[in-house]
């Protein structure tokens, strides 16, 4: 993602060697007032867009592995069910066949909400919280309190 930059980003200042005006500089009260805003609404746009981005590159990540999660699920789906098939049949040579349907039944019930319960706990653990964002947020918060003592 390519950012658009001024010619001031990153300046404090209008000076060409971009150093930063001493405490004897002159310059008037409205002035300083307005360099501080013009620094505020960009350093709060910059924050925004880095939020943006986090959170787009997390989303991308989790749906390019949805995909094969998807896929090797529907896989998995197959695979599970012939294999039940051939239990109800290996367990049909010792008990009614519709028994051994049943308790087939049962059992994969018990696991399927097994890992049901596994995958809500997990779901509820994910975070797709801006870290990076929050942490430059206060870092700002704190550079703006030393300015203003």
């Amino acid at each position: 993602m390519k950012e658009q930059s001024s010619p001031n980003q990153g300046h404090f200042n209008d000076d060409v060697d971009g150093t930063y005006p001493s405490k004897s500089d002159s310059r008037s009260f409205s002035g300083i007032l307005h360099e501080i805003v013009s620094h505020l609404t960009e350093i709060i746009r910059s924050e925004v867009r880095l939020a943006r981005t986090e959170i787009r590159e997390d989303v991308r990540q989790i749906a390019k592995a949805s995909v094969f999660v998807a896929f090797g699920a529907v896989l998995a789906l197959y695979a599970l069910g012939f294999i039940l098939l051939g239990v109800v049949y290996a367990l049909a040579t010792r008990m009614a066949p519709w028994l051994s349907a049943v308790s087939v039944g049962v059992g994969v019930g018990i696991v399927a909400a097994i890992f049901c319960q596994v995958g809500r706990t997990k779901i509820k653990q994910a975070s797709l919280k801006p870290d990076k964002t929050i942490q430059s947020l206060e870092e700002n918060v704190r550079w703006m309190k030393t300015q203003t003592k």
